[in-house]
């Protein structure tokens, strides 16, 4: 990783037509520039830091700055005092993201240790936006709290759920989901209901620039012995259909209304079709994989193959369900 900063950073950008929620600009291009000091933060801030070691396709370039910060307080106030020019995004587990070769300009949030906590009372969870699926559904199963199984089975963070409406086997955040606290990009700290963030199937209204900071979810009383049981069906779902241990971003694309993005590639005839370094799964056509040397140029153009691909068979347009940030190398 990079070094890590002790008194400030330059940021440079450009306006860019760049998709997904870091559409701002070319790190060290001749752009509008601007100091980004520590402003008293007691995370850690660091200049060009390399994003590929943290996301799941072990590709792609570097944030101009990433931070990590202590606790919410430190967040809100790093936010606040940051340019409102800036883009700022969330990162959680990265692992359903592409991060372009060029790398991500502005700052990466990473919420650490701080913000992966959990807790249960009576049927409702309180969990950090930084904790895991695995943590989330391991201590509802332990407090005896059902309906949060699901999240047993998807590669993330509570942030990333709240924000794409994460799910899966049939169940999704939506179902679960109470409240969330948030950190806007302006550093304001807002509490959100699930009806405001008006969800919709894998995306929410969050604001851009915003970071989940905590959700809490409702489930209702179980059997530890059946939550678990549950987890295990789950657990064997996923290990008998899914590439598991692969530099792989997950599901790429939405499942279309009434159809399963899966079997539409299939039909297609993109099983095992590749591109450079990257691969569609042979086990799950929803699956890209970087077979070890993909740039995420390589993902990418890969994945707008297949969904050429796709429209010529069968006329559906595939909408992807993986994010993709940053700009092109």
């Amino acid at each position: 990783m990079g070094e890590p900063v002790g008194v400030e950073v330059s940021l440079s950008f450009v306006p860019s037509e760049v998709e997904g929620p870091t559409a701002a600009g070319v790190p060290g291009s001749k752009g509008p520039s601007t100091t980004l000091g520590t402003n008293g933060a007691r995370g850690k801030l660091t200049a060009n830091a390399p994003l590929a070691p943290l996301v799941w396709f072990k590709a792609g370039g570097a944030a101009e700055c990433l931070f990590e910060p202590a606790d919410a307080d430190d967040l809100a106030a790093f936010l606040a005092a940051l340019e409102s020019a800036v883009p700022v995004m969330a990162l959680g587990l990265g692992s359903n993201l592409i991060v372009r070769d060029g790398g991500v300009p502005g700052v990466v949030i990473r919420l650490g240790k701080p913000f992966a906590r959990v807790s249960a009372e009576g049927p409702t969870l309180t969990c950090g936006g930084g904790a895991s699926g695995i943590l989330v559904s391991s201590t509802a199963r332990d407090a005896g709290i059902a309906g949060v199984e699901f999240l047993r089975s998807i590669p993330g963070t509570v942030g990333g759920f709240v924000r794409m409406n994460g799910g899966a086997y049939g169940r999704e955040t939506a179902d679960i989901l109470v409240s969330c606290e948030v950190v806007l990009r302006s550093g304001e700290r807002r509490t959100l209901s699930a009806a405001e963030l008006g969800y919709t199937y894998r995306h929410s209204n969050l604001p851009d620039g915003a970071v989940v900071i905590e959700a809490t979810f409702r489930g209702e009383p179980g059997e530890p012995a059946a939550i678990q049981a549950e987890m295990d069906r789950i657990a064997a779902a996923r290990e008998a259909s899914q590439p598991l241990r692969s530099k792989t971003g997950g599901s790429t694309f939405k499942n279309p209304d009434g159809l399963k993005a899966w079997a539409l590639v299939d039909a297609a005839g993109c099983r095992g079709l590749t591109r450079g370094g990257a691969q569609v799964s042979s086990k799950h056509t929803n699956f890209l994989l970087n077979l070890g040397s993909a740039t995420s140029a390589d993902i990418e153009e890969l994945g707008e193959d297949v969904r050429a691909r796709v429209k010529a068979h069968s006329g559906v347009e595939l909408e992807w369900e993986i994010q993709r940030v940053g700009v092109p190398a």
